[in-house]
C-alpha cells in the first residue's frame, strides 16, 4: 500500500508551520545559530504581494511532515527560467517513506509547467544521506562550481 502524501501551496496561514520546519532544517545542520527570522517575519515576507519565494508543504494523516521552499531564477544560456530549491525537509520520523521524493516530483511538475531549463538546490558537503538520495533521483553534482555569498554585513560593505 502506498503511503499517501497530500501536498498543498505554504500560506500564510502556515508561517509558524514553515518557520518550525526552518528551525529543525537549521538544527539538523547544526546551524540554529544562523536562524534569526521569526514566524512574523516569515508571514511578511514569504507571502508580501511582491514575493517571489514559494513554499509547498506534505501532510500525512493531515499533519505536516515536510516542506519544500523554492523560488524562480534565470538561465540565460538557456534563455530560460529555472527552479532553485531553498530548503527541503521531511521531519526525521517521516523519512524513508518517500515524501522527501513527492515533495521533489511535485516541485520538477512546478518546473516543468514553467518551462523550466533547469532544477537546482545545494547540499552541504557531509550530508552523505541527502547526497545519496539526489544521485538516486539522477541529479548530479556540479563539478568545478564553488558557492560565493555575501551575507548583510558584506552587502553593506560593498556599497560603501
Amino acid at each position: 500500500m502506498k503511503t499517501k502524501l497530500v501536498i498543498k501551496k505554504g500560506t500564510i496561514d502556515d508561517a509558524k508551520v514553515i518557520y518550525n520546519f526552518i528551525y529543525q532544517l537549521a538544527e539538523y545542520e547544526k546551524l540554529t545559530h544562523e536562524v534569526v527570522t521569526t514566524p512574523e517575519e516569515l508571514a511578511k515576507t514569504l507571502f508580501a504581494s511582491n514575493t517571489h519565494t514559494h513554499t509547498i508543504i506534505g501532510y500525512y494523516k493531515n499533519k505536516p511532515v515536510g516542506f519544500a521552499l523554492y523560488f524562480f531564477n534565470y538561465s540565460t544560456f538557456k534563455g530560460k527560467p529555472g527552479l532553485y530549491l531553498e530548503d527541503l525537509f521531511v521531519t526525521p520520523e517521516m523519512r524513508g517513506m518517500g515524501f522527501g521524493k513527492k515533495l521533489l516530483v511535485k516541485l520538477a511538475r512546478i518546473a516543468k509547467e514553467n518551462n523550466c531549463a533547469r532544477f537546482e538546490w545545494s547540499v552541504l558537503d557531509w550530508n552523505k544521506p541527502a547526497i545519496d538520495f539526489y544521485k538516486s533521483l539522477d541529479a548530479n553534482p556540479m563539478e568545478g562550481w564553488t558557492i560565493f555569498r555575501l551575507t548583510e554585513n558584506g552587502i553593506d560593505n560593498l556599497i560603501k
